[in-house]
């Protein structure tokens, strides 16, 4: 190969490591963060039937000016407390990239919408391609959540054919 295929071997890598990463939109196709319309609805829920993976983007929608969102610690979260968050968001189309493993904690920053059930809480996974891994127990106190698709191990596959491919590209 030449080396003036170097550049879209650098362009195909990028692309194809890349594709890993999901937006997320908080609540799912309705995708609006507000307090939920019925009691036995909960963000929770939502959350407890996806699979969150480390570089995932959750985008939460809401008004600006009449909610926010906040990253908050668990004891927070289980308090509704909202005095001390990690990160405040108010833009009305908030994008938050997960980019920690672990539980992540998020309520309303509007008074008393946290109590009333507008709050989320998810674990964000490793992911990875072997099926003989398994992951440590988490700290969170839910079920564990089953993957949803093969699509990790396929995009990871496309990640190392550009590996290859741009690596053979210097020879």
């Amino acid at each position: 190969m030449s080396s003036s295929l170097l550049p879209v071997a650098i362009i195909l890598c990028i692309f194809f490591l890349s594709v890993n990463a999901n937006e997320v939109t908080v609540g799912g196709k309705t995708g609006d963060w507000k307090i939920p319309s019925s009691s036995s609805y909960s963000f929770n829920e939502w959350a407890d039937k996806s699979r969150f993976l480390l570089g995932d983007v959750l985008v939460f929608s809401y008004e600006p000016g009449k909610d926010s969102v906040l990253q908050v610690t668990r004891e927070a979260y289980e308090k509704c407390n909202t005095t001390s968050p990690k990160a405040s968001y108010t833009d009305g189309n908030t994008k938050v990239k997960l980019d920690q493993p672990g539980p992540v904690y998020f309520i309303s920053g509007t008074q008393g919408h946290c109590k009333k059930g507008q709050k989320l809480r998810l674990v964000v996974f490793i992911p990875h391609t072997s099926a003989s891994f398994s992951p440590a127990p988490s700290p969170f106190d839910g079920p564990a959540v089953a993957p949803t698709s093969g699509a990790a191990k396929l995009t990871s596959f496309f990640g190392v054919v550009g590996l290859v491919v741009g690596f053979l590209a210097f020879f």
